[in-house]
């Protein structure tokens, strides 16, 4: 398992981060698509909740996730492998782990955890793979505290 691990400091609340990362319908109002991230479809509940389903298909596979761990506002966990196209490549198994801390007054630290299986076809490639998800997931937090700290 390959595991990446980023943290950005952001100036706002715990609760108002929180509810941008769990709110999946709206992250077209924070997190622009991108060849990686088309957008979220197929979302089973809402609010989200332990066990809501979603989709995120884009041109190098489709993620089917499930939210699999949620304690507001400091952790949720979702759980997307990714069948790759073509599908006898394999699938990717992802978990994306937010853990939300304080730091400070109005302040909060996001960590993200990406963690990784690559079926046997990515071996040759993973160093491209991985700095693909090291960026999408920079990015994301990057958007993330754009977002939270425009509109706290």
């Amino acid at each position: 398992m390959i595991t990446i691990e980023q943290e950005i400091g952001i100036e706002a609340s715990a609760e108002a981060i929180f509810a941008a990362v769990v709110d999946l319908r709206g992250y077209g109002r924070w997190l622009p698509s991108s060849g990686a991230y088309p957008g979220t479809t197929e979302i089973s509940s809402d609010p989200v909740a332990i066990g809501t389903t979603y989709v995120e298909a884009s041109s190098a596979g489709v993620r089917r996730g499930t939210i699999t761990e949620l304690v507001a506002p400091t952790l949720v966990t979702f759980h997307q492998p990714m069948t790759m196209r073509p599908a006898l490549v394999g699938t990717i198994d992802i978990t994306v782990r937010y853990t939300l801390a304080p730091a400070g007054p109005g302040a909060t630290t996001v960590r993200r955890v990406v963690s990784l299986t690559l079926p046997a076809p990515l071996t040759l490639v993973r160093p491209v793979v991985l700095r693909q998800f090291r960026t999408e997931s920079m990015r994301t937090l990057r958007a993330l505290k754009a977002f939270a700290e425009n509109h706290h």
